[in-house]
């Protein structure tokens, strides 16, 4: 059985526009999961919000693209491609719930979200997380992203360390 149809079999359902009161429920699973998870803040929480409020807001998307997966009505999982300059997409908000969890739901979105930015024509994606989030990490790795840079980031927690990584498509 496929990952597809594994998701499929399990009643995930995939999304690409927000319905009412999907943001709100989003920033929140994506808050209190990864408090419980990393410790992570509120402000966090605040930036993870930023982030899909600006995307929502965009006035002119391009190529950006969200999924939402739901399951049983609600969400559980996401991942964003936002368009930025000089062909490249930055890969944003990968969350998956601890409900979800291994269905092979996060692969399936950054396989996806990959695919997606290869047919759509991007020469690179790239992503910011921090470390100690070791499941995206080997996700990442696996599809072939690099490691390409590091910086201190105590916003959220302390002692955390912000992580780039690259991968080009082309």
């Amino acid at each position: 059985m496929s990952l597809t149809e594994k998701l499929s079999a399990a009643g995930v359902t995939v999304q690409h526009k927000f319905e009412p009161g999907d943001l709100g429920w989003l920033i929140h699973i994506h808050g209190v999961q990864n408090f419980h998870d990393y410790g992570f803040n509120e402000i966090h929480e605040a930036y993870c919000a930023r982030i899909a409020t600006d995307f929502m807001l965009n006035p002119q998307p391009g190529r950006s693209r969200a999924w939402l997966t739901k399951q049983n009505g609600r969400i559980n999982g996401s991942v964003f491609i936002c368009e930025l300059p000089d062909n490249q997409a930055q890969l944003r908000l990968l969350f998956v719930d601890a409900s979800a969890r291994g269905l092979g739901l996060g692969r399936w979105l950054v396989e996806d979200a990959v695919r997606y930015c290869r047919e759509a024509g991007f020469g690179r994606v790239f992503l910011w997380t921090v470390d100690g989030l070791d499941r995206a990490r080997s996700i990442y790795t696996s599809l072939g992203f690099a490691l390409t840079e590091t910086k201190p980031n105590h916003d959220w927690r302390e002692q955390s360390r912000e992580v780039r990584y690259d991968l080009v498509l082309r």
